[in-house]
């Protein structure tokens, strides 16, 4: 090839060198960044999948904030819940140290009942204030809305958890089978003289003793003084005095054994109440004694057969309005769940039967200087019923919210690595590739001032 002044090898270096430069600054900017993909041209159909990716994260995130924020929601109902439940205890034990009235002065059990008045202030106190972000939780604010179209004969009625999407819902109740108390004869004869036995029911035994002067009426009065020791009751009519468990159900027995004394009262073998046989919506309720817990598509709840509603044939439908506390819990519009929080003060805690703890304040019917032995069955009641809720709460929390939160972690993890395949860079590839250009470049600017001792040799050529 003849020497002119056009160096071809000099513009050929100049396009490598440009080239090289390019390459360069693509790595440095790869290694700046910590992507491998920096723009569309990098890789089209890797930068479609990273925004697809990028979004499910977006969407991911957000449903684990609502997840812990549903989380923080319950976690305070749940620790007002405990305090509810402590306060109702202490309720219970000094109703039961009050009912022996024999053991403890007038002024003892005076103190106990401001102690009770104290406590039921207490606890309408924290239903009134436990909030969350300005919400009320237990004042009955996010309670599931829902009525009886036969409320004289179903009571307490109360539900726990419906569909979000459904918030209208009715179903029938149709009582298949009465409920019954365990109930038998233990004296047949009018009068009755001096002796002893014993009484036992579901919450346990006490001994009767009886006087030459007492009366079956008498008899049947202390049978009942000592109902909340046994969960035992009395009548007495017609030369007869007849013993019944307080609760309805196959958990509720009677019992009675003699001991001393002229036989007027009779042995009784261990004798149950019978379970209410009931159908919500077609299916067959869990049910104790009168008591009924219900699931049916996707709604649970509770209500109470009265004694009306306690006979075979139909109890009304219930009918489902709105309400409750509604999380998201996933990604997707379907993906919400609803539990609801029943209003716990004083006046909506106990049952129709027996009373509401509010009876239980100075000057109520089931104060302590009225009635210590059902304030005792009220405060059982209560405590049953806070449990009850706290359950429910808990179960839904574990159940449905941590799970979630557990698997939207899962998920985040996942995309997240598989958008870090595609969009992340190799640095130990890329740190070498930019080795191999930085020589590159070098060599080739060497090479470029080779190239341009051409034109230096045509000059020699003229002078």
């Amino acid at each position: 090839m003849g020497l002119t002044v056009t160096n071809v090898n000099t513009l050929s270096l100049l396009n490598i060198l440009n080239k090289t430069t390019n390459a360069q600054s693509s790595s440095l900017q790869k290694l700046s960044t910590g992507f491998r993909i920096n723009s569309g041209a990098d890789d089209p159909a890797g930068l479609i999948a990273v925004q697809s990716l990028s979004a499910e994260l977006t969407a991911v995130e957000s449903a684990i904030t609502n997840g812990q924020r549903a989380n923080s929601v319950l976690g305070t109902a749940d620790s007002a819940l405990g305090e509810v439940s402590n306060l109702l205890s202490e309720i219970e034990s000094l109703a039961a140290a009050s009912t022996s009235s024999g053991g403890l002065s007038a002024a003892e059990i005076s103190a106990n009942q401001q102690q009770i008045d104290n406590a039921i202030d207490a606890i309408n106190r924290i239903v009134q204030t436990t909030t969350f972000n300005g919400k009320r939780l237990l004042d009955g604010s996010q309670s599931i809305r829902v009525t009886s179209t036969a409320p004289t004969e179903v009571t307490d009625l109360r539900v726990f958890s419906r569909p979000s999407a459904n918030t209208s819902q009715s179903f029938a109740v149709e009582v298949i089978t009465a409920g019954s108390v365990a109930s038998a004869t233990l004296a047949t004869t009018a009068s009755v003289s001096a002796g002893e036995f014993t009484i036992t029911g579901s919450l346990g035994t006490a001994t009767i003793t009886v006087a030459d002067s007492d009366s079956l009426d008498d008899v049947r009065d202390k049978i009942i003084a000592a109902k909340s020791e046994t969960g035992v009751s009395a009548t007495s009519g017609s030369g007869a005095l007849q013993i019944q468990s307080t609760e309805f159900g196959s958990d509720a027995f009677v019992s009675a054994s003699y001991i001393s004394g002229d036989a007027d009262f009779l042995d009784i073998a261990h004798t149950e109440g019978t379970d209410a046989v009931v159908e919500v919506n077609g299916q067959r309720a869990f049910v104790d004694g009168v008591k009924v817990n219900f699931n049916s598509n996707g709604t649970s709840g509770s209500f109470t057969l009265t004694s009306t509603g306690n006979a075979a044939g139909s109890a009304g439908d219930i009918n489902i309005s709105d309400g409750g506390l509604t999380f998201q819990l996933g990604t997707a519009s379907n993906t919400q769940a609803t539990v609801g929080v029943a209003g716990l003060f004083a006046h909506q805690l106990g049952d129709s039967s027996l009373g509401y703890l509010s009876t239980l304040k100075s000057g109520g019917a089931n104060s302590l200087s009225n009635d210590a032995n059902n304030a005792v069955l009220i405060a059982k009641s209560a405590i049953n019923q806070v449990a009850t809720q706290r359950g429910r709460v808990g179960g839904f929390q574990k159940f449905q919210v941590e799970t979630s939160i557990n698997s939207l972690n899962a998920t985040k993890e996942a995309l997240t690595a598989a958008r870090g395949l595609i969009r992340d860079v190799d640095y130990a590839l890329e740190t070498s590739e930019l080795s191999k250009q930085n020589v590159l470049l070098q060599s080739a600017i060497s090479l470029l001032g080779v190239a341009g001792q051409q034109s230096s040799q045509i000059l020699s050529l003229l002078r």
